[in-house]
């Protein structure tokens, strides 16, 4: 059983990087399909599952959140049962093996399976770049706008990791392997990555 987990800082290609691996690798690939799974497990709204895994959702207290923000109405909703049902569906795709999984809180939450944990990041002018590169509505946008997205973004990952791990996210000890991708072409490093993966399931 081949387990690889990517997180990864917004903007940093770490998406792509999880995608082309599982490619290169002729592994599954996992991304929004675990959102996807947790919904249906939990009978719950796939956005307001996203929006509430990606928010760091605190233990042991209930949500009110109000349908106004454009996401149903759950009052004093049992987020345990939400984190119980994303690391159920987590080592579900986990066990079939030979996978990529990118986000979720992987690393953590899969511990027990000995992943191989990547953490991809970049500067922050290579990660707006990039943003604004793939963007649809890049016309609209400028860079202070999307350096907030970044860094907003980016701290709700720093919460939702906190809620199941002591080391902090990016922090190197946490993941085997760390890649920065400023100014990088994330195809042409995909080989690499791909070659130190085989040699670290080999060891």
């Amino acid at each position: 059983m081949k387990i690889i987990t990517i997180s990864r800082e917004f903007g940093s290609g770490g998406r792509e990087l999880g995608k082309r691996l599982a490619d290169e690798l002729g592994f599954a690939y996992y991304d929004k399909e675990i959102t996807s799974q947790i919904a249906k497990e939990v009978e719950m709204d796939e956005e307001y599952v996203e929006h509430m895994l990606s928010k760091g959702i605190p233990h042991r207290f209930g949500i009110t959140y109000a349908s106004s923000f454009g996401y149903p109405t759950y009052t004093q909703f049992d987020t345990t049962k939400l984190l119980v049902a994303q690391q159920k569906i987590l080592k579900q795709v986990a066990r079939d093996g030979n996978c990529v999984i990118v986000g979720q809180c992987a690393s953590v939450l899969l511990k027990d399976l000995n992943p191989l944990n990547i953490f991809v990041y970049a500067s922050m002018e290579s990660k707006i770049k990039r943003c604004i590169m793939r963007a649809n509505n890049k016309d609209e946008l400028d860079e202070k706008t999307v350096k907030k997205m970044i860094k907003d973004i980016d701290k709700s990952r720093v919460k939702q990791h906190d809620l199941h791990s002591d080391t902090k996210w990016g922090d190197k000890t946490g993941y085997h392997l760390c890649i920065n991708t400023t100014d990088v072409e994330i195809k042409n490093i995909v080989p690499s990555v791909a070659q130190y993966a085989k040699e670290w399931f080999n060891k």
